[in-house]
């Protein structure tokens, strides 16, 4: 077994055309046509239990490949074992986990779907750093569907991870790239399921071993692969559930940096919070817009409120396509996995501590401060409201956060209560918080005066 340490960019289909002819690879690449054959039962237990297995065809030769998955903020860390197979019939013996963690499941893997590339690959060697850039175009194939790809891979095979974040950043001055989280496997999942309009937040999967800097890794990861998920179907299809859910992906993110401040740092609020701030702040027209469309009946007052929301959506695609929007999520993946704060001596007590001991005091933290805001409610004012319901969001956030910490039967049931009890308290005030709103909305976009606004107010208040 070998750990990989990787960093994917996604790149458009003029990108790689325009990396190609930049100056920045060095001499002729070595060219290799793959065809990898992906394997799974038909329940996807292979991918339940956190593993991919693959045979990839290079010539005449045959890899069989099995992966642990355990991608974290865009820098993969991956345990895998590769073996010489002679056809296309996987070998599953002690040399990997997959009949360990399978038992008689695994006599039902079979193929699932093929993903097909001409990868191009260079070594460059820079200050001190080695690192083996591969460009992979090709298709993943499930049945009759196909979805293309464009990504590069940079492999570091000596020096520091932060070699290839420098080399991710040349690379996105010479054509726009975005950090991946999805690894071809994953395409090919996707591929060969329903298709999707947004991407809701995946669990997030915490160990009792993990230290409370681990854990932030690991949370902060997840909540960055949640957004750049929905940043994809945004910017392809303008859908209102993928702009909620990047919004949600940074909201979560928000509250982690909020609530793992002991262990990051004061510093955090600056860099990366007032960045994070910034842009969820530059969804949120388009995402008012959406509440208030859905709220308005068919006619003159719908019509406008939807021409709005067009121009509001074409802000969002300009802002997620800026520079500083790709450089923001590429900084952050590598704050997480090499930032300052990681030797910070001010933090390094919080850091060490067990993770589950981390979360009891901070959910016992957030349950006391939105216990206090929750007195007399009926008599608070919006803004009182609109604190609490976002006090409300960190503890629901912070308890989905550390739910894996709590395994047990008895502990499992009284989570499921306390988020549910939670929904319906952040439901409610996201209610009141949208009748505040929506009158100043509407002056925003000059619509007070429009026969149909008093109805649609009114309808909020119901």
């Amino acid at each position: 077994m070998a750990d990989e340490i990787e960093l994917k960019l996604e790149l458009s289909a003029q990108g790689t055309q325009a990396l190609e002819t930049s100056g920045l690879l060095p001499g002729d690449p070595a060219v290799a046509d793959q065809r990898s054959l992906y394997f799974d039962t038909p329940a996807h237990d292979l991918a339940a239990a956190g593993l991919s297995l693959r045979i990839r065809r290079t010539g005449r030769k045959r890899i069989q490949t099995v992966k642990a998955a355990s991608a974290k903020a865009g820098l993969f860390v991956r345990p895998e074992w590769e073996s010489p197979v002679k056809d296309d019939l996987p070998i599953l013996d002690d040399t990997t986990p997959v009949r360990a963690m399978l038992g008689d499941k695994a006599a039902g893997i079979a193929p699932l779907f093929e993903v097909r590339i001409q990868r191009r690959v260079w070594t460059l060697d820079d200050d001190g750093a080695t690192i083996e850039l591969a460009l992979d175009q090709g298709e993943a194939i499930a049945g009759e569907r196909q979805a293309p790809i464009r990504e590069i891979e940079l492999e570091l095979k000596q020096g520091t991870p932060e070699a290839l974040f420098a080399l991710a950043r040349r690379i996105d001055a010479l054509t726009p790239a975005r950090i991946g989280v999805l690894s071809k496997a994953e395409r090919g999942y996707r591929l060969s399921g329903p298709s999707r309009a947004m991407v809701k937040a995946e669990p997030v999967a915490l160990t009792p071993e993990m230290t409370a800097a681990q854990a932030f890794q690991v949370i902060a990861g997840n909540c960055l692969r949640q957004f750049r998920l929905n940043e994809n179907l945004l910017l392809d299809h303008r859908h209102a559930g993928a702009l909620h859910q990047s919004r949600v992906a940074l909201r979560r993110l928000r509250s982690a940096l909020t609530i793992f401040r002991p262990v990051i740092g004061e510093a955090s609020r600056v860099w990366p919070g007032e960045q994070l701030r910034w842009l969820a702040s530059e969804l949120g027209d388009a995402r008012n817009l959406d509440v208030l469309l859905d709220r308005a009946g068919k006619g003159a007052l719908h019509d406008r409120i939807s021409a709005a929301r067009e121009v509001a959506y074409d802000k969002v695609i300009d802002r997620l396509a800026s520079p500083p929007a790709r450089a923001l999520m590429l900084d952050l993946a590598q704050w997480l996995a090499t930032g300052p704060w990681l030797t910070a001596p001010d933090t390094a007590e919080a850091r060490q501590l067990p993770a589950r001991e981390f979360a009891m005091t901070a959910l016992d933290r957030l349950r006391r401060k939105v216990k206090r805001g929750g007195h007399h409610l009926g008599g608070t004012d919006d803004e009182a409201r609109h604190t609490l319901r976002k006090d409300a969001k960190k503890l629901r956030y912070g308890a989905d956060f550390f739910a894996s910490l709590f395994p047990r039967k008895r502990q499992e049931r009284r989570l499921k209560r306390f988020m549910g009890a939670l929904e319906g308290l952040q439901e409610e005030l996201g209610v009141l918080n949208d009748i505040a709103t929506a009158p100043s909305l509407l002056e925003q976009l000059g619509l007070t005066d429009d026969p149909g606004a008093p109805a649609l107010l009114a309808h909020g208040e119901k």
